[in-house]
């Protein structure tokens, strides 16, 4: 019999992925979705023109390993170098590189109890050792998280902003403030893929080079190119540099970069997708309040919604909101799980949200 020889790490880690995505419930269910609602796609699709680009793309070429044109077009959009600039397979993949990079057995990272758990998985797979701080109302608490590195000596503190799940943001000046607790040899993942939906002041407003953070951008979101993985890596020149050490070098489709350059290069198609977005996020906020629940301001492009009762009363809406066809989630980890999460949809979509929450929502309360 053939025994395979996985590393004692590998043979410790569970076989699961962080999400279980809405076709693997379709699969079960046995029935497509009415309303794609979970998984913070923007349902308004990218720029004609990018879609265009990636459907006249020669296929049989390779992708340009250096991703060159896309490089230089996002150096000039901000004004940066492209040494500064690190292309990759969206920012799931970037932080696998980063983790590779910088974490192994017995390394101390800092991230919050109950953030995005893909950075998690990065480093449970390099044998890191994982500290986590509560958040604090609902926002990740800055403080700890810093107070957190340095006692642990962490070489890296995770923050998202704007917030997954939570949809909450904290000022870019804030962030600086709170960046002189920092300690000195830990680096700051600013995972920023939804920047594009939060309001002005929320970008850290120091140079894309500092080398005390590494900041993560991507063009899944406002930019509607979720399924051809495309993100990048903003930060010092020398950090950038050795990604090329461990990236896959062929990991960025040719098609994908072209898609990307189109995208960054119809800013009016963005401004329309945010606008789209603002008024989405209004209508789930009056959804929920005319169902009495309490959502929480968004910087993103999802409405994070308080169920007022506990994690348990949560978890049965959203079971009877998949029941009834309409696809959302919700935070896993205690005191955010009081809570789902609702992702911004077309009018139709949220007619149909409309019209099947308060059906979920008495379900819920006879269980």
């Amino acid at each position: 019999m053939t025994s395979f020889r996985l590393t004692p790490l590998a043979q410790s880690l569970p076989a699961t992925v962080p999400f279980v995505g809405p076709e693997t419930q379709e699969r079960a269910r046995a029935r497509i979705f009415d309303a794609r609602l979970g998984a913070n796609e923007n349902v308004f699709g990218p720029s004609p023109a990018a879609t265009r680009a990636m459907a006249e793309t020669p296929q049989w070429m390779y992708g340009d390993p250096e991703s060159f044109e896309l490089r230089e077009a996002l150096a000039a959009h901000y004004g940066i170098t492209p040494e500064t600039i690190m292309p990759g397979e969206g920012i799931d993949g970037l932080l696998g590189y980063l983790v590779r990079l910088m974490v192994g057995p017995g390394d101390a990272v800092v991230t919050s109890d109950g953030a995005y758990p893909t950075f998690n998985y990065h480093v449970a797979g390099h044998g890191g050792v994982l500290h986590k701080v509560p958040y604090k109302q609902d926002f990740e608490d800055l403080t700890a998280l810093f107070a957190k590195a340095a006692e642990v000596d962490a070489k890296l503190v995770y923050l998202a902003n704007p917030d997954n799940p939570m949809g909450t943001a904290h000022s870019g000046r804030d962030i600086v403030s709170a960046m002189s607790l920092l300690p000195e040899g830990t680096l700051l993942i600013l995972d920023e893929a939804y920047i594009e939906f939060a309001p002005q002041g929320t970008p850290l407003p120091l140079p894309m080079d500092d080398p005390r953070v590494i900041r993560m951008r991507t063009f899944s979101k406002a930019y509607g190119l979720a399924g051809a993985r495309v993100g990048y890596a903003i930060g010092a020149p020398e950090l950038i540099c050795a990604f090329n050490k461990v990236r896959n070098h062929f990991g960025m489709n040719r098609a994908a970069q072209a898609g990307a350059l189109a995208a960054l290069e119809d800013q009016t198609w963005l401004r329309s997708v945010q606008a789209r977005v603002v008024a989405s996020r209004n209508r789930i906020w009056d959804i929920a309040r005319n169902n009495g629940l309490s959502p929480l301001k968004s910087a993103a492009n999802f409405v994070t919604i308080d169920c007022r009762r506990d994690p348990a009363f949560a978890q049965t809406v959203l079971r009877e909101m998949v029941a009834r066809g309409v696809f959302i989630r919700m935070p896993f980890v205690a005191p955010q799980n009081r809570c789902i999460r609702v992702s911004c949809g077309t009018p139709a979509d949220l007619d149909i949200l409309a019209e099947v929450l308060p059906v979920a929502l008495r379900a819920a309360e006879k269980c």
